[in-house]
């Protein structure tokens, strides 16, 4: 996080206390304040602003919203990095893909192919807690469109995704690295609890 934003300085037990009226406030609004709320809080420069907003949309259960698949792009898309990008991927878009399949395909497939890092993370980990509800074709493809990647958080995406999956599916992920020629990096995290096996 070094130098990425600029911060205020408050640690996270002291912001939960500050915030704790103001999202237990807002958390029942309707989606459309809600979203204003959010992007207003994201707009402002210092990172816990960002965090407050991700707190009032886990308290919401924004991926509830139907609507919410445009705010979640925008979140993905504005002031990115790991700490927000990670916590929305598994937290809001794995949970609003379950709610609503209808918007997952053609929404994945637009980020997938987009030339924008993050949302090419987001399809790499947004299943990261499926489990069983794992679409394991889609996994596969979202990987294989990105295994060239020379992206540091690209590599490291699909080799926590690989590994995530292995929890569940061991030998459709041995399979899988055997066949397909990952980066040193990715092919280190998919394996790494074989390797403790």
């Amino acid at each position: 996080m070094k130098y990425q934003f600029p911060f205020l300085g408050i640690q996270k037990p002291i912001r939960s206390k500050l915030e704790k009226d103001f999202i237990q406030k807002n958390k029942n609004q309707k989606f459309e304040i809600l979203r204003r709320i959010i992007q207003e809080l994201w707009e402002k420069p210092e990172r816990e602003f960002q965090y407050t907003a991700m707190e009032l949309m886990i308290k919401s259960k924004i991926w509830k919203h139907k609507e919410a698949v445009n705010l979640l792009h925008y979140c993905l898309t504005h002031k990115s990095w790991w700490d927000t990008v990670d916590l929305i991927a598994g937290r809001m878009v794995g949970p609003y893909f379950l709610t609503f399949p209808a918007k997952r395909d053609e929404t994945i497939d637009n980020w997938m192919n987009a030339d924008n890092m993050w949302l090419n993370r987001t399809t790499l980990i947004f299943q990261l807690n499926y489990k069983l509800k794992t679409d394991e074709g889609l996994l596969f493809a979202c990987i294989e469109k990105h295994i060239g990647s020379k992206e540091f958080f690209i590599k490291k995406a699909i080799g926590w995704a690989l590994r995530q999956y292995a929890r569940t599916n061991p030998d459709a992920v041995l399979r899988f690295v055997d066949g397909h020629n990952l980066s040193p990096l990715s092919k280190r995290e998919a394996l790494k609890h074989f390797s403790k096996a």
